[in-house]
């Protein structure tokens, strides 16, 4: 088994890409070890010092370190990632869902219109491009003129995404939908 692996723009993530379907559907984060107990690979992934996140998407793992060089944390990571898939081991124990809940969307009835157009957006444009760099975003909320998205894996904590909201995905959504005055990451 050859595992690639990908910068991201966040220097304390790095982006596993094991050559395989990670998970089919949705996403998954765990910040902490707790979090990370409904995976094995999560509970192997944090079992190595320095680990502090891991996030799963379609074909490929995060991992977030607090501390430490990627040189030194690289190879327990890659060990532990190729022994979960070489030993067939379910990516969720105890039939836990695939996807997770960001909480409740909240909006307008009267910007249900909108919000159609914000997620699409999202979906079409958006998520694929953070997928390429380790991470996800998803829709929260919409509130007078203000655009709530939720930042995961490598791009939340991102040094570079404040950058990402204000300049990326904020003048998209407002070159399509003039009701949206800002971004805010929740």
């Amino acid at each position: 088994m050859f595992i690639q692996t990908e910068a991201t723009p966040n220097p304390a993530t790095l982006k596993f890409l094991p050559g395989r379907v990670v998970m089919p559907e949705g996403t998954f984060e765990a910040k902490t070890p707790e979090a990370g107990e409904v995976s094995p690979l999560a509970q192997r992934l944090f079992a190595v010092p320095g680990v502090t996140g891991v996030f799963f998407g379609y074909d490929f793992v995060t991992v977030t370190k607090a501390d430490g060089e990627w040189q030194h944390l690289k190879p327990a990571i890659l060990g532990a990632i190729m022994e979960h898939f070489m030993t067939g081991a379910p990516l969720f124990a105890n039939g836990y869902g695939a996807s997770q809940e960001d909480g409740e969307e909240f909006f307008d009835d009267a910007d249900a219109a909108t919000v159609e157009t914000i997620k699409e957006l999202l979906e079409t444009r958006i998520r694929p491009a953070v997928a390429g760099d380790g991470g996800d975003i998803t829709f929260r909320g919409f509130k007078d003129g203000t655009v709530y998205l939720v930042m995961k894996g490598a791009c939340s904590g991102c040094p570079s995404s404040t950058a990402t909201l204000r300049h990326g995905i904020q003048n998209l959504l407002r070159h399509f939908l003039p009701d949206v005055r800002e971004v805010q990451a929740v």
